[in-house]
C-alpha cells in the first residue's frame, strides 16, 4: 500500500504525516518536493535512529501548501498539535525570571515570571539563570533604593518604612523627582554600570568607620562585595552591551545536540540545551526548534545563527532581527554555542560507552561465577 501511495505523492511543498499500526502520527516532517522526501525514507541505508522510524511507519498522510513558508508554519502547527513521538518537541518546563521595574506614579520593583505575548507595564531586566540570582538582585535593590513595596497600596505605613526600605506613599506625599531619580539609579544598575554607585558606597563606608559605626560600615561593605559578585562578567565581553540570543548546533551519530547562548547587557547566560535523536534533516530539525522556542520565550533584540543557515523562512516567520556573523563578538558567542553543543554530545557518547564497558564486565562476571555464559536475566 505504501509503494502505490509513494506514486502517487506531488512534486509540491508541503508537510507530511507518518502513522504507526494505530493510525497515531508518530512523525511530521516539511518538504520543498513531497514526492522526493518521503521517498527518501523508503529507499537506501538509514542510520539506526531513521531505520527505526521507519520500521514504524504503515501509513502517512500529506498536505500540499503554495509555498516552503506555509509548509513551516503548517509543520509547527502540526508538531504542536500532536507532539509526535520522534519529533524534535521544545517542552517549555521552565520559564526565566526578569526583574520588572514598574511605571505606577509610586513605582515597586519585583520578579516576574513571563508567559508569551504577557504585556507589562513598566521596564523589564533579564532574564536571570535561575530565580536566586534575581532575589540576590532584587535584595540588593530593596536596600538601595526605598520603593514602595506593596503592588496594592495599603492605608497607612507598614515595617518597611519604619526600617526606611519605603518612602510610605501611602501615608505621605512623595516628591515625583526622588522616584523618577531612584528608577534611573535603577536602570543604571540592572545595565551594568555600577562604577559611580560602588564609589559612593566606599565614601559612606569610610565616614562609617571614622565615625566608629563599624556595623554601618560592615553593612556597606557586604553591599559593595554582592554588588560587585552580581557584575562579574566573562571573560568574552560585549561591547556595545547589547542583548542577544545565540543558538548553533552539532549533529552526529543519528542526535542532535543544540545549545542556546543568550547575552544580556554584557553577561552570558546559559540557558537551553537540547540533545534528541534526530529523525530527519538536521538542518530542519534545527529551524523546526528555534520556531518552537520562541512560541515560549519572548524576542531579544538580536537572534544571532550559524552562517551556513539559509534564513530566508526564518526571517520571513520571526519578528526578530536575524544575524548570521562571519567575525567578531556576535561569532565569538556563536563558537562558544557550537562548542558546547559538539562537547555535550561527545560527552553522551563517552558516558555509553563506560556503560556499555561497565555492562559487559558485569555480565562476564556473572558467567564466571555461574560457568555458564549468560545473555539474559529475567526478575519476578
Amino acid at each position: 500500500m505504501i509503494k502505490e501511495k509513494l506514486l502517487t505523492l506531488p512534486k509540491k511543498p508541503g508537510c507530511y504525516l507518518m502513522k504507526d499500526k494505530e493510525g497515531t502520527i508518530i512523525y511530521v516532517g516539511k518538504a520543498i518536493n513531497l514526492y522526493n522526501r518521503v521517498n527518501s525514507y523508503f529507499r537506501g541505508a538509514h542510520d539506526y535512529k531513521t531505520t527505526k522510524l521507519v520500521s514504524s511507519i504503515v501509513d502517512f498522510d500529506y498536505i500540499v501548501t503554495k509555498s516552503e513558508k506555509e509548509a513551516l508554519i503548517l509543520e509547527y502547527n502540526l508538531i504542536k498539535q500532536y507532539d509526535p513521538y520522534f519529533n524534535i518537541v521544545f517542552k517549555a518546563d521552565k520559564s526565566y525570571p526578569y526583574i520588572l521595574l514598574s511605571d505606577s506614579p509610586e513605582p515597586y520593583v519585583s520578579i516576574i515570571r513571563l508567559k508569551k505575548n504577557q504585556k507589562v507595564k513598566g521596564k523589564l531586566f533579564g532574564p536571570f539563570p535561575d530565580v536566586g540570582a534575581a532575589r540576590n538582585t532584587l535584595d540588593i535593590l530593596n536596600k538601595l533604593y526605598p520603593f514602595r513595596k506593596c503592588k496594592n497600596m495599603p492605608n497607612k505605613t507598614c515595617l518597611y518604612y519604619h526600617i526606611k526600605q519605603c518612602l510610605g506613599p501611602c501615608e505621605y506625599s512623595v516628591d515625583p523627582k526622588i522616584y523618577e531619580n531612584m528608577a534611573n539609579n535603577v536602570i543604571s544598575f540592572l545595565n551594568g554600570d555600577n562604577e559611580k554607585l560602588i564609589r559612593e558606597l566606599n565614601e559612606k563606608m569610610i565616614i562609617a568607620a571614622d565615625e566608629l559605626n563599624f556595623e554601618q560600615a560592615k553593612e556597606y561593605n557586604e553591599l559593595i562585595k554582592a554588588i560587585e559578585h552580581i557584575s562579574d562578567k566573562q571573560d568574552i565581553q560585549n561591547e556595545n552591551n547589547a542583548n542577544l540570543d545565540a543558538f548553533n548546533y552539532y549533529h552526529d551519530k543519528g542526535y542532535i545536540s543544540i545549545q542556546g547562548l543568550f547575552v544580556r547587557h554584557g553577561i552570558i547566560l546559559e540557558k537551553e540545551f537540547k540533545l534528541i535523536p534526530l529523525y530527519g534533516d538536521e538542518v530542519e530539525e534545527f529551524v523546526s526548534f528555534v520556531i518552537q522556542y520562541y512560541e515560549h520565550h519572548p524576542f531579544s533584540s538580536q537572534l544571532v545563527l550559524p552562517n551556513q543557515l539559509d534564513i530566508s523562512l526564518l526571517d520571513e516567520v520571526l519578528d526578530v532581527k536575524i544575524f548570521q556573523p562571519q567575525k567578531g563578538y556576535r561569532q565569538k558567542i556563536l563558537d562558544m554555542a557550537y562548542k558546547n553543543a559538539k562537547e555535550q554530545l561527545e560527552l553522551k557518547f563517552e558516558n555509553q560507552n563506560k556503560q556499555n564497558s561497565l555492562l559487559e564486565a558485569s555480565v562476564n562476571e556473572f558467567s564466571a561465577l555461574l560457568n555458564k555464559e549468560i545473555h539474559k536475566v529475567e526478575l519476578y
